[in-house]
């Protein structure tokens, strides 16, 4: 905008002294020769050094609170920013996942009250099969080599943070190593983004038959089964089981925990010649419906201690926090009123206290709304600039995909969009994004290179102190453009 204003003015200024030479009756090379020195005289030649070391100086301040650019341009649209679309785990929590609750019956118990868990018990014996094999988590054995009395919950794990989380408490247990060796896994759907979910299937040391396992999103998960496990045996799933579930599972998930539904089915090998058709992932012939209910594990990521004030201080600047999050959405609305996203109540918490349906609830009424992913499928222009016109926002169950969506819009509503990514699905959005911020730590090497800059610490803190530094050097620039 500034170099718009200075040429404009600078033509002008050289176009009026040239019409006054011309009225004047000045020689017409004399005349020219004047106005391009008034037009050059005008435009400040040592503002591109000056904006680069600025730019440059506050770069290397910013460096120093966990934020390295990779652009500097980055630093001054960073002081710009009126929107950040921030994912939630690692970012705005600790990234240190705790498994902190599991329901196997009808029971839900915590691993905090210092409760034995009975591995011969058959209703946990089965949520601890699927915990145990259904995962891809590790711990690294270089540094079981080098430290084999470390304790558990300190040993260095290979893999995602909540796999790691059941992993430990499972190892606790029994011997994780030793359950996967007794149950080789033969086949699968590994875990992504559209679907929610894993498959598992094993070799069984006791049975013939294989053992197909699923953990992932509790909603995809009750979907595919049609039985429970519980005290009496497996049972055809009711509308009062579900009932029962439904509400244990909104029970963990108000108090910000991430929930993850278990369940099994048992069936007898393909035969060899039918085998590489049978398990093939991507067009699978095992059964993906009728199966076992079998329990929930809920696992707890606390938010970091800086992020309330930092988020605090964002909003009292003017800028909108919006958390885009892959959770469900009750999980993610806890943690948004925890950590000060959310602040008043929702259509949802109206309708509740006030026992009324939401549709009742006036939208003059509501300061903050949380938008699970299935619901954007559907939306249209006129529901983005309903939804993003809201003060306080939470998108849930969202997918990369949804995210780069998210970003498009609020750019089309005139919004300076700061977002920040991990994963190698984040790359279109953290391109599009006017700034892409990505996690130093648990950022893919993609994410970081389509990326504007790095968080260091992957701490949503240290945005809000990077943003504070690029607001610092407009200031800087009009001194340097006064002088």
């Amino acid at each position: 905008h500034f170099v718009i204003a200075i040429s404009i003015y600078a033509i002008s200024v050289g176009v009026i002294f040239f019409f006054v030479g011309i009225a004047k009756g000045t020689a017409w090379l004399h005349n020219i020769i004047f106005t391009l020195s008034i037009i050059v005289a005008n435009v400040p030649e040592g503002l591109l050094a000056t904006v680069t070391v600025s730019l440059t100086l506050t770069a290397k301040r910013m460096a120093t609170k966990q934020v390295l650019v990779k652009k500097l341009a980055a630093v001054e649209t960073l002081g710009s920013t009126t929107t950040i679309c921030s994912d939630k785990t690692g970012t705005l929590t600790m990234n240190r996942m705790t498994l902190v609750h599991i329901m196997f019956g009808d029971k839900v118990e915590s691993t905090q009250s210092g409760v034995t868990f009975d591995i011969n018990d058959p209703l946990f014996q089965e949520a601890f099969y699927v915990m145990a094999n259904c995962s891809k988590a590790e711990f690294d054995a270089a540094d079981l080599e080098k430290f084999p009395d470390k304790l558990i919950d300190e040993r260095i794990v290979i893999g995602d943070a909540s796999e790691a989380a059941v992993l430990k408490f499972c190892e606790k247990i029994q011997d994780v190593r030793q359950t996967r060796l007794r149950n080789p896994q033969v086949g699968g759907i590994p875990f992504n983004s559209t679907n929610k979910f894993m498959v598992t299937i094993h070799k069984q040391e006791s049975d013939s038959n294989l053992k197909q396992c699923l953990k992932g999103a509790p909603e995809r998960v009750l979907d595919r089964c049609s039985k429970m496990k519980t005290p009496d045996g497996d049972k055809e799933m009711t509308p009062e089981m579900l009932d029962r579930i439904n509400a244990q599972l909104a029970d963990m998930m108000d108090n910000g925990e991430r929930v993850l539904g278990l369940a099994t089915i048992s069936y007898a090998p393909p035969k060899e010649e039918d085998a590489e058709a049978f398990f093939d992932p991507d067009k699978p012939l095992f059964p993906m419906e009728g199966m076992t209910f079998v329990g929930l594990a809920a696992l707890l990521d606390p938010p970091r201690e800086s992020v309330p004030v930092a988020i605090a201080r964002c909003q009292s600047a003017g800028i909108q926090v919006i958390m885009v999050t892959g959770d469900h959405p009750a999980t993610a609305k806890a943690i948004a009123k925890q950590i000060g996203i959310i602040r008043d109540p929702t259509a949802e918490d109206l309708a509740k206290l006030r026992g009324v349906p939401v549709e009742f609830i006036e939208p003059s009424e509501v300061n903050a709304v949380v938008v699970p992913g299935w619901q954007l499928r559907d939306f249209e222009e006129s529901d983005w600039t309903r939804v993003l016109s809201y003060d306080q926002i939470v998108f849930a169950r969202t997918s990369p995909q949804q995210k780069l969506i998210i970003v498009e819009n609020c750019q089309r509503l005139g919004k300076i969009v700061a977002v920040t990514g991990d994963g190698v699905n984040d790359s279109p959005a953290l391109k599009k994004a006017n700034i892409g911020i990505a996690m130093g730590i648990s950022g893919s090497d993609v994410s970081k290179e389509a990326a504007d800059m790095i968080l260091l610490d992957d701490n949503f803190a240290s945005i809000e102190s990077g943003i504070e530094e690029g607001r610092l050097i407009f200031d800087n620039l009009k001194k340097s453009i006064a002088y």
